[in-house]
């Protein structure tokens, strides 16, 4: 091929290429950063963001047996450094699973020691572990619910190895089997009193901010296997047997929320139901949803009044998550829904996701303002699995956030805090001011502090919140940065409802 002579023109031609490259390169770069600095500004301030802790069979926790004094601290260590790394990404809840196969991990007059915390049934660790994961979850500002598998008892070499510890045999007649493993019969009215005991024992004895359930329903696809005829034919009056079944679980719900609202009424009520209700406008459930398939009926719940958030389980992408999770919002009466996202689906052998996957799916939910997520399981969050603990730390997390207030059990505020004082010290500043009142004199006010740079403090921004669920009067504030601390600050109340009053500001 013949060179062209250089008579100047071809020179233009290529400089003024390079130059509109240049500018597209700058215009992009502009609009990147543009979407970045919006994107992070736009974190909501109130966002349910959890984290399931799996303790069935060790699986996020506990790794290490308490099988001496030892090995119970360095048990107790693993679980702080969980608390830790979840603090250190403001994530603000932990459903710590209190409830596994028949077994607990608490002290229970009820049912026995899961055998993971020391190797032994009914063991005794040396501690409680759910009085200490509550208690340091509050020390950090996360609120901690337990997490209480419902229907399911465990396969039958499980149950049998608990002996006279298992439900089979203290109480009576509420244990069927189906396939290899036992369950309690929804169809039974002794089913739903054997569990408000669990719940009693939980909502009396500890600190929990709710209760969510897991397996709450039938066995999938259970059809006519599922051993209940006896009991459909006596008590069906009319019914299909779908309907039927459906109308036992939303017994059970609704009797498990009264029972609780009794004992302490701030204490949230929440399910895990399978991830898609039943068949949407926009979409199909392809045959695998809550109401047909397990025979959950989550809207009617909410509609009752007898739910306070779901985790519906939206374990999918694409057309199978975001047309399901606008329909649960839908329908949710007002009521929390927080998708539990399927953060293991990042390994390879599992589904092999990618980051971005979860990040839109969280971008997803804050454009349509659900209240938050969750993300099953810890264990992948802690491995930082595809970038995803940093994405959520320095991105979708970078700031914390207050709990979504239930304003339907509550929505007065407390009284603001008065006479802030602050005093500025060698290496720390101490805030101390008089304390709020409530209404309620169980419902003792904890604290919100706030700093920025500017006067008055905007209480309306994520970033300026530098400490939640503070209790007492006194906040010792020391940053690990000197160069950022902060010049002003402000103190509201906060209630259990999640009720914010207003800011008493530092005098100037």
């Amino acid at each position: 091929m013949k060179t062209p002579k250089n008579n100047g023109t071809f020179t233009n031609f290529a400089c003024i290429k390079n130059i509109k490259h240049t500018m597209k390169r700058v215009t992009t770069i502009f609009f990147i950063l543009l979407f970045v600095l919006i994107h992070v500004s736009a974190q909501p301030k109130r966002e349910i963001r959890a984290a399931w802790l799996t303790t069935a069979y060790g699986l996020d926790w506990p790794r290490t047996r308490a099988t001496s004094p030892d090995k119970m601290r360095k048990q107790q260590t693993d679980l702080l450094t969980i608390l830790d790394k979840l603090k250190a990404a403001n994530f603000n809840t932990v459903l710590f699973q209190t409830r596994s196969r028949d077994d607990v991990f608490y002290y229970s007059k009820i049912e026995p020691m899961n055998q993971y915390l020391t190797d032994k049934i009914a063991g005794d660790p040396g501690y409680d572990p759910l009085t200490f994961v509550v208690n340091e979850c509050h020390k950090r500002g996360m609120e901690c619910y337990a997490w209480v598998v419902a229907i399911p008892l465990g396969s039958k070499k499980h149950v049998a190895s608990l002996g006279k510890r298992s439900a089979l045999y203290h109480t009576s007649g509420i244990c069927t089997t189906y396939k290899t493993e036992y369950f309690l019969n929804p169809a039974k009215p002794n089913t739903k009193i054997y569990l408000m005991d669990i719940c009693r024992e939980i909502t009396e004895n500890y600190d929990i901010d709710g209760i969510v359930f897991d397996y709450l329903r039938y066995p999938e696809y259970c059809g006519n296997k599922f051993p209940d005829s006896a009991d459909y034919k006596k008590d069906g009056n009319g019914r299909s047997i779908l309907e039927w079944r459906r109308d036992n679980i939303t017994d059970i719900v609704r009797y498990l929320y009264n029972g609780i609202k009794a004992i302490k009424p701030w204490v949230k009520v929440c399910t895990c139901p399978v991830g898609k209700y039943r068949d949407t406008s926009r979409y199909t459930s392809h045959g695998w949803n809550a109401f047909s398939t397990v025979c959950q009926d989550p809207e009617r719940w909410m509609r009752e009044g007898i739910q306070d958030q779901l985790f519906p389980m939206m374990y999918f992408r694409g057309d199978n998550f975001y047309p399901f999770a606008l329909d649960w919002y839908e329908q949710s009466n007002g009521r929390h829904i927080a998708p539990a996202l399927g953060t293991y689906f990042l390994l390879p052998q599992e589904g092999n996701w990618s980051f971005d996957d979860i990040m839109r799916q969280i971008n997803f939910i804050r454009t349509n303002k659900l209240a938050g997520e969750s993300h099953f399981r810890l264990e992948f969050l802690m491995k930082n699995t595809k970038g995803i603990y940093d994405g959520l730390a320095n991105d979708k997390y970078l700031y914390p956030a207050l709990q979504p207030p239930t304003t339907w059990l509550d929505s007065i505020a407390p009284t603001a805090p008065y006479n802030l004082q602050v005093k500025h010290e060698e290496d720390n500043i101490t805030l101390t001011w008089k304390a709020s009142r409530d209404n309620d004199p169980r419902n003792a006010p904890m604290y919100v502090i706030y700093a920025s740079d500017t006067y008055p403090v905007d209480t309306t921004k994520p970033e300026n919140i530098i400490a939640q669920r503070v209790s007492g009067t006194t906040y010792i504030y020391m940053p690990i940065e000197s160069w950022k601390t902060k010049n002003y600050f402000a103190v509201t109340a906060i209630d259990r409802y999640g009720n914010e009053g207003k800011a008493v500001q530092e005098r100037m």
